[in-house]
């Protein structure tokens, strides 16, 4: 098998990750909504003692929340459309075209939406989103491999926040985790 993953040159698969089964996707919006928004409602619960505008604002953040989950599944049908390009330099992981368009408008909304409201947060907020539609990763730079069998997701990092989750199919699962072993070898898997 090691002589059939040397003569690889390139290894390329379009799939499709539901957003809210996926254990990698659910730990990282637990970390990037749950810890903040759970903060801000420990903090409102704590400091507002017994006032009805804490329920008003608590009702709020669950509104909000709520509504970004139908957004999620009614523009993205509860899916990440994603593809990725493995070759002798390193990792290329991208949105598909069709979901990228999506992505396109609703990111270039935000930011327009930011800019007549005055608030370059959200503007920001926008642009930072569009430029994370294609990553790459060269194999010189991965730093951490983490290979999750269970969920067919390999975690590629390098750095503190540069990292790339290979969501794998059930029929190229062991081949793209032999591809990185082989091209990572000088690492210590996680």
């Amino acid at each position: 098998m090691s002589s059939e993953i040397d003569t690889i040159k390139r290894m390329d698969w379009c799939i499709s990750v539901p957003i809210f089964k996926n254990p990698v996707i659910l730990k990282q919006l637990g970390i990037a909504i749950g810890i903040p928004f759970g903060l801000l409602v420990l903090i409102i619960g704590c400091t507002s003692g017994k006032s009805v505008y804490a329920l008003y604002a608590l009702g709020l953040i669950a509104a909000l929340l709520f509504f970004t989950w139908l957004l999620i599944m009614v523009i993205y049908r509860g899916k990440y459309e994603v593809e990725f390009v493995l070759d002798g330099k390193g990792v290329l992981c991208r949105t598909q075209t069709k979901q990228a368009k999506k992505n396109r408008i609703l990111n270039a909304s935000t930011v327009m939406l930011g800019l007549f409201t005055g608030s370059f947060a959200v503007s920001g907020a926008g642009m930072l989103a569009q430029s994370r539609q294609e990553t790459s990763l060269k194999w010189n730079r991965v730093t951490k491999v983490k290979y999750k069998p269970k969920s067919r997701t390999i975690l590629l990092r390098s750095g503190w926040l540069e990292q790339i989750a290979l969501f794998c199919t059930q029929e190229n699962y062991s081949v793209v985790e032999q591809l990185v072993v082989a091209k990572t070898k000088r690492l210590k898997s996680a």
